[in-house]
């Protein structure tokens, strides 16, 4: 098959590109895979991209950021979506004219508003699958409504978590769109696994509010207390930047706690730790924890909806702890800084229990559901549901689960992570 997923902007930096480059990458092992992206802002992306993958921009700031259409306001991209002031009539000419022409077997939207465009603008032959890599509940009521009806003209919709998956086919009503859970994948590491000896706590991802980053660095603040030989490294940009830097300078912590910037090599950076962090008050999902689990560190982090809990086994690969909550959070961390011993043992188990965020199951997951669309819809007729429904789609990977339905029932599925019973 040629599959092609439709991006925002594969130029730059975050869960949404690199989640997409490691699905595109894994898949181009059996089959032709392009990137098309609707902007691009620099001669080459921040990422590495895999030679056989394809990349298309549509528009080129470098050049066309002035453009006459592009001050006209977008028709078909949402305007309630996050993204909207970056939409024009400029884009919504060029997204239809590719989507009009697209040779692919299947074509993946990979936020709101480019569904919007998947469903409404790609010729009926092609299979039209939206992901999701926010949360319903996320959205504002004007843009459910919107993808409401946009979305019933999809073949497939995926989210990032179960819960998330449950909350779609409960509130959305999507007859005939199959909603299916696909979490994020992390390709497997290239170098040795962190030993849990470096004296050292890592988190990474974008400098912005949501983060707590501010909340991290009061709460490392309460390890440097007792153990004043330990650092904290946090890697991302964003702009948080400054006001992190005087909470630091504030705390006197500037020989402890370290704002690192960007890297696009993050796995070089993890395997130096022995514990990872993450304080957000939201996470989709939690790429970056898998990432660092992957490496071999136990994360403690918040319990926040919806990924750190269906990721993390409280107490076994990580810590879970109450939301925007600096004591807790600290005393997690000394937990772990304190016992030698279990964190190297809290860390194999990252590791192990990891291994299902490999590209390996993900892809087979994804290989399935484009493999049945397409055959739905060549036969002309809805995909059908899951083979696995909610229960055997859960069990062993961390869940209790209550009123199990099948994966294609309309019924409220309640998903309870371990962290959180």
């Amino acid at each position: 098959m040629k599959i092609s997923f439709l991006i925002h902007n594969a130029y730059g930096i975050g869960g949404t590109i690199t989640t997409t480059f490691n699905l595109a990458q894994a898949l181009a092992e059996r089959h032709t895979v392009e990137i098309i992206s609707v902007f691009r802002h620099r001669e080459r992306p921040n990422l590495v991209l895999d030679p056989r993958v394809s990349l298309r921009p549509l528009v080129d700031l470098r050049q066309e950021e002035e453009h006459p259409l592009h001050r006209v306001p977008a028709r078909v991209f949402p305007a309630a979506e996050y993204r909207y002031q970056q939409y024009s009539e400029l884009t919504d000419r060029r997204i239809g004219e590719c989507l009009a022409t697209i040779d692919a077997d299947v074509v993946v939207g990979t936020r709101p508003g480019l569904n919007v465009h998947l469903a409404r603008q790609a010729p009926d032959q092609v299979v039209r699958i939206g992901q999701e890599h926010l949360t319903l509940d996320n959205h504002s009521p004007r843009l459910r409504t919107a993808l409401r009806r946009a979305y019933r003209r999809l073949d497939a919709l995926t989210t990032v978590t179960q819960a998330d998956a449950a909350a779609y086919r409960r509130k959305m009503l999507l007859p005939g769109v199959r909603v299916e859970a696909l979490p994020n994948s992390v390709p497997d590491p290239d170098l040795p696994a962190a030993d849990g000896t470096a004296k050292v706590v890592v988190a990474a991802g974008r400098l912005v509010p949501v983060k707590r980053y501010d909340l991290l660095i009061e709460a490392f603040a309460l390890v440097v207390a007792e153990r004043p030989d330990w650092q904290l490294r946090i890697y991302g940009k964003g702009e948080e930047h400054a006001r992190l830097r005087r909470i630091i300078s504030d705390l006197d912590l500037c020989d402890n706690v370290y704002l690192m910037g960007a890297t696009a090599r993050m796995e070089a950076e993890w395997v130096k730790g022995s514990i990872g962090a993450a304080a957000s008050n939201f996470e989709p999902f939690g790429m970056t924890i898998v990432e660092a689990m992957r490496c071999g560190l136990p994360v403690v982090s918040t319990d926040c909806a919806y990924g750190p809990g269906e990721i993390i086994e409280n107490g076994v690969d990580g810590r879970l702890v109450p939301v925007g909550d600096r004591d807790k959070l600290g005393a997690a961390l000394l937990e772990l800084v304190r016992d030698d011993e279990r964190r190297r043992r809290m860390g194999r188990s990252a590791i192990d229990n990891a291994r299902r965020f490999a590209p390996g199951p993900v892809v087979d997951q994804a290989e399935r559901l484009f493999t049945e669309a397409h055959a739905a819809r060549q036969a002309g007729r809805p995909v059908a549901p899951g083979r696995n429904g909610v229960r055997r789609s859960l069990v062993g990977r961390g869940f209790a689960v209550r009123d199990a339905v099948h994966a294609a029932g309309g019924r409220a599925v309640r998903v309870i992570p371990r962290g959180q019973r």
